[in-house]
């Protein structure tokens, strides 16, 4: 099977454990710098033009787009799905995911358990949207943040307030939560693969700091989930119809609740925690799924 790694950083460890494993198995991979391809926009043949040549012959293509390039990224994405390619994570849920607002409006549709959450365009009363909160502390995020970064705690009232004016006056979109107390600076990292969790990893952040992100220095060890937890993680998944993704969850007095859905996992905390070979489920996902023009997406938008 050709198969073909869209990312930016091959030495990455995630992406060098998906060589590993692709070629393993016997597969021939790729790496593709989705940055650096022409797509050529054709009505009857589509095509991706890299380092001087068109790119042909891949049986799937395993994305491993970075937030900050999403719209390039899932363009070329597409396009690949327009060639017939297998996608591991199709272009449309991972756009669905990486809009924070979005992916949590499907989640509650779902009926999928979330922390109270508000979103407003203006904040000049941040008094009424902490009622409906039910008070501070909150959690104030940018859309646009990740690995923890745009994360702030809003311990008491007036420090909650005084952030969520400043966050207004630079006119960025937050949202706003309840803190999970009875977390205890805890979350859960569930590795979701074909509709099945292959590893959790319970995380905490580092001494004094809320935010669990091993990134933000937080360390990572393995951990048994509840029946519960895993249903969640698996329906949360589905929901943003992702194939391959980190559910992150934190445990609540009223059960698991969703804080993230994460499109492109990273697989060195998890694998380094659990000792589970991520990485090859996710190859023998691909083995099992990848057929030609097998894409929901294929001639949509």
């Amino acid at each position: 099977m050709k198969i073909a790694l869209l990312c930016r950083n091959e030495n990455l460890y995630s992406h060098k454990r998906l060589i590993e494993a692709a070629e393993a198995r016997g597969h021939e991979i790729h790496v593709v710098d989705h940055l650096r391809c022409y797509i050529d926009i054709a009505a009857h043949k589509p095509a991706i033009h890299y380092n001087g040549e068109k790119l042909t012959g891949f049986d799937a293509i395993i994305p491993r787009i970075g937030a900050s390039v999403t719209f390039f990224g899932t363009a070329v994405l597409r396009q690949f799905e327009m060639m017939g390619v297998y996608p591991v994570n199709e272009s449309v849920a991972i756009t669905r995911s990486r809009d924070k607002l979005r992916s949590l409006q499907l989640l509650a549709r779902k009926g999928i358990g979330l922390p109270v959450t508000v979103f407003a365009h203006r904040t000049g009363k941040p008094e009424e949207l902490l009622k409906i909160i039910g008070g501070a502390p909150v959690v104030i995020k940018l859309l646009e943040g990740t690995q923890g970064i745009g994360v702030v705690l809003g311990e008491t009232p007036n420090a909650a307030e005084s952030i969520i004016q400043a966050f207004g006056g630079v006119k960025t979109n937050i949202l706003v939560q309840e803190f999970i107390k009875e977390a205890g600076g805890e979350d859960i990292r569930c590795l979701v693969v074909g509709g099945k969790v292959v590893a959790s990893m319970i995380r905490k952040g580092r001494e004094g700091d809320f935010r669990s992100n091993l990134h933000r220095g937080g360390s990572a060890k393995s951990v048994r989930i509840t029946p519960a937890e895993r249903s969640t993680a698996v329906a949360a998944a589905k929901a943003m119809g992702l194939n391959v993704c980190g559910v992150d969850l934190l445990r609540s007095n009223h059960g698991p609740v969703v804080m993230e859905v994460n499109s492109s996992p990273g697989l060195e905390g998890v694998e380094k925690a659990t000792g589970k070979d991520v990485a090859g489920q996710i190859i023998s996902f691909i083995e099992n799924h990848a057929k030609p023009n097998k894409t929901q997406t294929r001639g949509k938008g």
